[in-house]
């Protein structure tokens, strides 16, 4: 019987200097309650902040520490004295701050929220703009810092499970979804799914091919298309991803709830699964993850950890990007690795509108075609 070592990297690589002045724009729970807090526990140094209502971000500043409160982000990202850009805005707001940001020659590196736009235009600007100043730009794709999600790469990367053959996510969820959601329709995969289509590249890579079905949700009142959805991922070695995001999750209000997210891999020499915690905060339950293994047959190895994925997994998106920023090295969770994701996005909704298979190839494609130089398209 082999060993198998338990020891699994969940932290993430810390930079060396960890006192870059950080720019925060925004002030709601993602900012005050996630990002700030985990910002505080390893150690970063959030230098400013501003938001939509100064009383709000006056207010955070008091209760995180926060130094320097400006009334707008245009007169916050002005300050020469902020090295990095922290952006926790709705999403279809992002392009507009990118746009000015990256004419602030003291701007070194901006983290931006995930969806990255509303479309793959303008994520395509995002990113190229910040290539064309310079500037390092990172995602906060925060579940590839999720413990168990972390651990799991971890194991398949060792080989415990051998080639993978199945991989699937349930998740039973009752979100609030933001006012500025009500005018698009596009819902769900773009802002609830997107977490766990960017788990399986962090896992497994890019599929070939993209298969995805979804029904409205009955409790949403604005008119939108993906409510409840399933996706599948085909890739050449014939392993399939797929992902069921239910955001109904009946049984619902005034009766007991069932609340969770599950994942579960298999493959030819072992399976894992797990849960994520995030469904109880802001009660602090770690995510879990169990395996069995050839290596060690006949029995489960069930590692155990502390931190939890809200809000200690936005360390690492953090540290990933001021990494990037002090080594002069493309950050891992990239604008340009992100666009691959965008376009996993873009491919489930192609897909459910020709109600069809759509290969990958069809939406990446258009990373290519949305190039822009000097914020014109070619």
């Amino acid at each position: 019987m082999e060993a198998v070592d338990l020891n699994l990297p969940i932290n993430p690589e810390m930079p060396r200097r960890k006192d870059y002045r950080i720019g925060c724009i925004g002030s709601g729970f993602i900012m005050r309650d996630c990002h700030l807090v985990a910002y505080r526990d390893a150690g970063f140094h959030p230098y400013a902040i501003s938001s939509r209502t100064h009383g709000n971000a006056k207010a955070v500043a008091e209760l995180r520490g926060i130094p320097h409160v400006y009334e707008t982000w245009e007169a916050l990202i002005r300050d020469p004295q902020i090295e990095i850009l922290d952006i926790a805005v709705p999403p279809d707001r992002q392009l507009e701050i990118v746009r000015e940001a990256v004419k602030q020659a003291h701007i070194k590196g901006i983290l931006c929220q995930k969806p990255l736009a509303m479309n793959m235009r303008e994520a395509c600007e995002i990113v190229e703009l910040c290539e064309e100043a310079g500037i390092k730009i990172g995602v906060n794709s925060n579940m590839r810092y999720d413990q168990s999600i972390r651990a799991l790469k971890a194991v398949l990367d060792r080989g415990y499970l051998g080639e993978p053959v199945l991989a699937t996510i349930e998740m039973r969820a009752i979100p609030h979804w933001q006012d500025f959601l009500h005018k698009y329709e596009h819902v769900e995969i773009l802002n609830m799914g997107i977490h766990h289509i960017d788990a399986f590249r962090y896992l497994f890579g890019d599929p070939e091919r993209i298969t995805a079905v979804t029904r409205r949700d009955p409790r949403i009142a604005f008119k939108h298309i993906d409510g409840i959805s399933q996706y599948t991922f085909q890739y050449g070695n014939e392993l399939m991803a797929t992902s069921l995001d239910d955001a109904w999750a009946w049984p619902g209000e005034g009766t007991e709830q069932d609340i969770y997210i599950k994942w579960r891999v298999e493959g030819l020499d072992g399976v894992a699964q797990g849960t994520i915690g995030w469904p109880t905060y802001p009660e602090r339950t770690p995510s879990t993850l169990e395996f069995t293994t050839k290596r060690s047959p006949g029995k489960w190895h069930r590692p155990a950890w502390e931190q939890v994925w809200f809000p200690d997994a936005f360390q690492g998106t953090m540290a990933q990007l001021l990494r990037a920023v002090e080594t002069n090295t493309e950050p891992e969770i990239g604008g340009r690795d992100n666009l691959h994701t965008m376009a996993l996005v873009e491919a489930c909704y192609k897909s459910i509108a020709e109600r069809r298979t759509v290969e990958f190839s069809e939406t990446a494609s258009k990373i290519k075609s949305y190039t822009f130089e000097g914020g014109s398209p070619l």
